[in-house]
């Protein structure tokens, strides 16, 4: 369970949450709003990437504040941009980084790579140079590095919003594969209308909280 209670966040003079209180036990859950709402700000406290300036952020009862590498265990995070996420230059290697800093045994990193790499279909690549991967190949890597870490709930920060209509598909049937719980924040609604809930950001609130055939259209409605 992710439960936020009075979080309000700021940067320098400039408000970009107010006062949220929520509870996040949905499978499915889809963040939306204009640019400049909160969403991805709220996407980040999510996992102690941010700690919020007052109110509190729990993940099965650990405070991301007080608890954040442990919270960070439970919440994986996906970037918009995957090259911020990978770190080394082959991709198996970038696949074992984040297994090594847990201090799993070297036949459990090999056993958690393999499966990642034959997940999405990248074991054709395992020694291929990481950033000479195609836009959706790297989102994948992003996605599997993420996975092979073995997180209860993954966050994604628009993750096709930098890619063409096939590689959008392609991730789109990624996340919904996943056995994870997964929070996504994204402008694609048709992605999002199989979802459990939607959240619709407005200036740093929830302003609307409801089903996707009920929200989504009125997020429309908001922006026209």
């Amino acid at each position: 369970m992710i439960e936020i209670r009075q979080v309000g966040h700021a940067f320098g003079e400039r408000t970009v949450l107010r006062d949220l209180t929520l509870d996040l036990p949905e499978r499915r859950i889809a963040v939306v709003g204009a640019n400049g709402s909160g969403k991805s700000t709220f996407a980040r406290l999510l996992n102690g990437l941010l700690v919020p300036n007052s109110g509190t952020v729990r993940v099965d009862g650990l405070d991301t504040r007080r608890d954040g590498k442990a919270v960070r265990r439970k919440v994986g995070f996906v970037f918009q941009n995957p090259d911020n996420q990978i770190v080394l230059p082959v991709v198996a290697e970038d696949l074992a980084f984040g297994l090594k800093n847990l201090g799993l045994p070297k036949d459990e990193i090999g056993r958690r790579v393999d499966e990642a790499l034959d997940r999405y279909d990248l074991r054709p690549l395992r020694d291929h140079p990481a950033h000479l991967l195609s836009g959706g190949q790297k989102q994948l890597l992003a996605i599997a590095g993420v996975l092979a870490m073995a997180p209860e709930v993954i966050v994604f920060d628009e993750p096709t919003t930098l890619l063409d209509l096939r590689n959008k598909r392609r991730i789109a049937q990624a996340i919904d594969a996943l056995p994870q719980r997964a929070i996504v924040v994204s402008h694609d609604l048709a992605f999002l209308e199989h979802f459990d809930r939607v959240l619709v950001f407005e200036d740093g609130r929830v302003a609307i909280d409801d089903r996707p055939a009920v929200a989504l259209p009125a997020y429309v409605a908001m922006m026209s």
